[in-house]
């Protein structure tokens, strides 16, 4: 699907984002495996969740949507019933790696694949700590899809210590997972903090978790129970719009019902050490996750580095900021990155050509980028490489540039923001 997009002077106006895509994620699967109903709200109706909640309805999980919320009826932790084929993660990474720590504790067989894209990314993170926990499962080709999993041998996981060589929710997730079905404690050890969704979500569903630092520890439950579970609005989804209304010069705009979770939030310190007007007003969501609603105005940004820490915390939003850095003034560098090439695509070589291609001056490295800026852009013709992130990059990107940018496949933003264009459309200053 090509989308034109033409020069913007602004965004005005108020907005909410579509639910977090993690989040929903994580609320289909628990919400699969637990006692009892749970009632999700504002759950992100893309793609990618379309195709966690066809998995689990694939093992006997009933799921319908009622107005606004999707109900999953959960058969609890020892439920599920083996599918007649294959389990299809479609383009979704979460859906595969996390999906993988669940089947590993179940009494039946699955196969595991997914779209052409997804079988090119790598499984042996998930699947050499769940060797480790008895797990018996196999990849193609010794790291990739499909996934082949069994029941374990002695017939339970058991309980390990893991230390991440990366920092990794998908991967730290899997293994949290499948905890649940371990026989003692599972213990994981972080290099550095990830997104702690998983955690918050499993505590508010009945388990034990403890955290100290950076290490996880969960003690296997009898069973988790559903909950009603609210979904706050996506902040990687919002990063484009806050972006887009940062680098236009007449932008006065509120983002209401952002997830500002701290594992996830890299984006915004990061706008403010480059000089963002930016306000937060933080609400309460009385659910572990927390809250804000955000007003954006158009601002003139100072060049920044992004590195250590930070990157796990903005992983995703790497090149909404390589476009912002593009306007900043000065030199930014961003590195420590190299999982950047782990996505839907290698995004360190998508970014950076498809800012080239728009007139950016911007380097890659090994892990990262060097962007100089300010640097102004030209509109051009730009394929995605099927990653929903470079689609909503190349949108923001055509509000700024000098004539029409066309994204040739526009379709891929609907894995994370459906109706991104619509919304584009409205919030355009007339």
């Amino acid at each position: 699907m090509r989308v034109d997009i033409d020069p913007s002077q602004g965004l005005v106006g108020q907005v909410q984002v579509p639910g977090d895509k993690s989040i929903s994620h994580r609320a289909i699967m628990l919400g699969s495996i637990a006692k009892g109903p749970s009632r999700i709200k504002n759950y992100l109706r893309g793609q990618d969740c379309i195709d966690t909640a066809k998995a689990f309805e694939s093992m006997g999980v009933k799921i319908r949507t009622d107005k606004d919320e999707l109900i999953v009826y959960g058969r609890g932790l020892r439920g599920l019933v083996p599918p007649k084929g294959t389990i299809y993660a479609g383009n979704s990474g979460t859906t595969a790696r996390l999906i993988a720590g669940i089947l590993a504790g179940q009494a039946f067989e699955t196969r595991l694949d997914g779209d052409s894209s997804l079988r090119k990314r790598p499984m042996g993170r998930i699947v050499g700590p769940l060797l480790q926990m008895g797990a018996n499962i196999r990849a193609s080709q010794g790291d990739l899809l499909p996934l082949s999993i069994g029941p374990s041998e002695s017939g339970t996981l058991r309980g390990i210590e893991y230390r991440m060589p990366i920092a990794s929710a998908q991967v730290k997730s899997a293994i949290l997972l499948a905890g649940l079905y371990a026989s003692d404690i599972t213990r994981i050890h972080q290099s550095k903090a990830s997104r702690d969704h998983t955690e918050i979500m499993l505590r508010q569903l009945g388990c034990s978790i403890k955290t100290s630092g950076n290490t996880i520890s969960i003690e296997p439950p009898d069973q988790l129970y559903g909950q009603d579970i609210r979904i706050p609005g996506d902040i990687s989804s919002a990063a484009y719009l806050i972006t887009a209304a940062l680098l236009t010069p007449k932008s006065d705009l509120l983002v209401k019902d952002v997830g500002i979770n701290p594992t996830r939030s890299g984006i915004l310190d990061v706008y403010r050490q480059m000089g963002a007007n930016i306000s937060i007003y933080p609400k309460s969501n009385g659910q572990g996750e927390p809250i804000a609603d955000i007003l954006v105005k158009s601002s003139s940004l100072m060049a920044t580095t992004i590195e250590g820490d930070l990157i796990p915390r903005l992983i995703d939003e790497i090149p909404i900021i390589a476009l912002a850095a593009s306007q900043a003034k000065g030199t930014t560098v961003i590195r420590d990155a190299k999982e950047l090439k782990v996505k839907e695509s290698n995004r360190i070589d998508t970014v950076v050509n498809m800012l080239k291609a728009l007139g950016a001056d911007i380097k890659a490295t090994d892990d990262g980028m060097i962007i100089r800026g300010p640097k102004p852009l030209k509109g051009a013709a730009i394929q995605s490489s099927m990653d929903h992130r470079i689609a909503l990059t190349c949108a923001v990107a055509g509000l700024l540039a000098e004539g029409q940018t066309s994204i040739l496949d526009g379709q891929w933003v609907d894995i994370s923001y459906p109706g991104f264009f619509e919304t584009l459309e409205r919030l355009r200053l007339k």
